[in-house]
Order: structure tokens, then C-alpha cells, then sequence
């Protein structure tokens, strides 16, 4: 397994590959970028087909944590770690415990959070075992809430700038994942008068939307085709890829999923076809945002912080067409100029 030739390596810093025998743990933890300040970002618990899969996405997601963290003003850098196991495993106590003694071992070079398939409860058991992790029960706590915030304010922008309007009210959006922050969405969207389209792997999530908000549930295969205004991915990544980019209707594909983009040639395709595009780490920096209050916990000012996304993204938006770029393109050069000192 390559790691430095790797096609997702782009100048890591450090991958630290972790096993434990006694509990069964392997994890990869993978710290892209400290240019900001320690690396930062959630552990993901994932039933991976192989270590090349799980070390791509690690890798993928780390350095868009040092992307999101720089575009969101955060004196953070960028780091992501994944457990390869059944999220849904009842050995979560020695499973985490052994994580804390791996974040630990890093001496504060990285900060873990939850993610997805993981708890804000799990945090709590590596707290035992690190202090090096943050979104704690008691402190800046789940942050799902913070990043569906983030991620309808996200998508008004994308209306404000595409459609030119103001309101949601009427809008048909297509939602991909309904777990904890796409349920969220959901409920901001539902409270505009969106009309919402969802569909996730998990008929519980399903059932939930459905009942609350009267989303009308679809098969996972047929989300992409759907003639809506909005696709808004929030499941996994990957899902903006040449299968499905040929089926889009919608004019905006603004959700909280990571790494949307299969590869970087999908934000040109997405220009063409004419989509206008919400770059993946600048709409859903919500909850990395609200972690960041965490020592001095302040959910009004952490609230005023993630409404800067909707500026942010605007911004975004009138440079790309300004100078005919993607918005992915424009979002990572702005990133770079920060993490590397050299913005106007």
C-alpha cells in the first residue's frame, strides 16, 4: 500500500497507521497541514472494503479539513482520522479507548472530534484517554446542528446567486442522506417552505423525515435524476462522478457530504452543464466552526461565526464567474493563499 506516491497524498505531514490487538483496533490517522495550528478533524467509523480505501479517504478528507479550517478563519490546521470497523460494533468502550491512546501518543499535533459513524459519546471514552479531542458533551457538543445550519445557509446563498431569490419557499431540493445533520437540513429547509425529496440506506431516517416533514422518500438509485432545484448530497462522497453527473436536473448542488467531487475534472463538468456548484468543505464548516468555541464555549458567538458561510460562498461565486472558473477552483487557490500566508 503507497502512501508518499499516493494519488491523494498531497504533502501530508504525517499518516500514522494504528493497531491494537487487544481490542481489535485499526485506524489511520492522518494530519495533512499544521500551518494554522494542530490538525483537526473528526474520526470516521467505517466498514471499509480494504486499507486502500480507508487510506484514500483519510487522506482525501484530511486535506480538506486543512482547506475547510483555513476558508472558515480557524486557527487550525487539517487532519482526519478513520476506524476501519461496523459502525454499528458493540466494542465501542476498547475500541475508543485504544483511539485516545494513538491521539494521545501525538502529543497535540491533532485533535479528533466525531464524525460519521461516530458519537459524540465516543469522544467522551478517548477523553479518558487523551485531552486532545474536542466537541465534548458538555462543551461544544454534537455538531450536527451547526453543520446542516451552515449548509441551508449554504444553499440560500446558491439560490440567492443562481435564482436570484431570497426564499426557499416553493423550491424543490433533493436531499441524499438523512442521518443527524441531513435531518437537520431537513428541518431548516421544511421550515421555508422548501418541498424536500430525501432518500439514505436506513428506513428509520427515512420514516423520521418523512413523518416531520413530509419528505417524499425515494429509492437511493433515482435521487440524481429528479427535476428539483437543488441536489443536496449529504451521505458519503463521491456521489458528483461521470454515472451520475449526466443525470442531474437540478441547477445547484449544495450539501454537507465531503469529498462531492469524484475527482477535480467534475467541478469542470458541473460548469458546463451549467450547475452552479457550493464547494463541500466551505458550506459544511458549521460544526467544525462550533468546535472550535469549544474552550470558551459561546453558542451565540459560534452561531454569528457559521453564518459567515453564506458571505463566504457569495464571494465564491461572483470570482468564479468573474474570472469563468469553477468554484472548487477559486475556493482551493483562496485555502492556499491563507494556509500559505500569502492572501491579499
Amino acid at each position: 500500500m503507497a502512501v508518499f506516491n499516493h494519488v491523494s497524498f498531497d504533502e501530508h505531514e504525517q499518516v500514522v497507521f494504528c493497531h491494537d490487538k487487544e481490542s481489535g483496533l485499526r485506524a489511520i490517522i492522518a494530519i495533512h497541514n499544521t500551518n494554522l495550528g494542530p490538525a483537526v478533524g473528526g474520526c470516521r467509523m467505517w466498514n471499509y472494503q480494504s486499507d486502500d480505501e480507508a487510506l484514500t479517504d483519510v487522506l482525501r478528507l484530511s486535506r480538506g479539513m486543512t482547506y475547510k479550517n483555513a476558508l472558515a478563519g480557524l486557527a487550525m490546521g487539517g487532519g482526519k482520522s478513520v476506524i476501519i470497523a461496523d459502525p454499528k460494533t458493540e466494542n465501542r468502550e476498547q475500541l475508543f479507548r485504544a483511539f485516545g491512546r494513538f491521539v494521545h501518543s501525538l502529543g497535540g499535533r491533532y485533535y479528533s472530534a466525531e464524525d460519521v459513524g461516530t458519537t459524540p459519546a465516543d469522544i467522551m471514552i478517548a477523553h479518558d484517554e487523551t485531552p486532545y479531542v474536542l466537541g465534548l458533551e458538555g462543551m461544544s457538543g454534537d455538531p450536527s446542528p451547526f453543520t446542516a445550519m451552515g449548509t441551508y445557509l449554504g444553499i440560500k446563498a446558491a439560490v440567492k446567486h443562481k435564482l436570484d431569490k431570497d426564499s426557499l419557499k416553493g423550491l424543490k431540493i433533493a436531499v441524499q442522506g438523512v442521518g443527524h445533520v441531513g435531518y437537520y437540513l431537513c428541518k431548516h429547509l421544511h421550515e421555508e417552505g422548501a418541498e424536500l425529496f430525501v432518500t439514505d440506506i436506513h428506513q428509520a431516517s427515512l420514516d423520521k423525515v418523512a413523518t416531520d416533514f413530509g419528505a417524499v422518500v425515494v429509492a437511493p438509485q433515482d435521487i440524481y435524476a429528479l427535476d428539483v432545484d437543488v441536489y443536496a448530497p449529504c451521505a458519503l462522497g463521491a456521489t458528483l462522478n461521470d454515472t451520475t453527473l449526466p443525470q442531474l436536473k437540478a441547477s445547484i448542488v449544495a450539501g454537507c457530504a465531503n469529498n462531492q467531487l469524484a475527482e477535480p475534472r467534475h467541478g469542470e463538468q458541473l460548469k458546463q452543464m451549467g450547475i452552479l456548484y457550493a464547494p463541500d468543505y466551505v458550506i459544511n464548516a458549521g460544526g467544525i466552526i462550533n468546535v472550535s468555541f469549544e474552550k470558551d464555549y459561546d453558542a451565540t458567538k459560534s452561531t454569528a461565526k457559521v453564518e459567515e458561510i453564506y458571505n463566504t460562498l457569495l464571494s465564491i461565486f461572483k470570482q468564479a464567474d468573474e474570472q469563468n472558473r469553477t468554484t472548487a477552483e477559486v475556493a482551493d487557490e483562496m485555502a492556499r493563499a491563507i494556509i500559505n500566508g500569502t492572501q491579499a
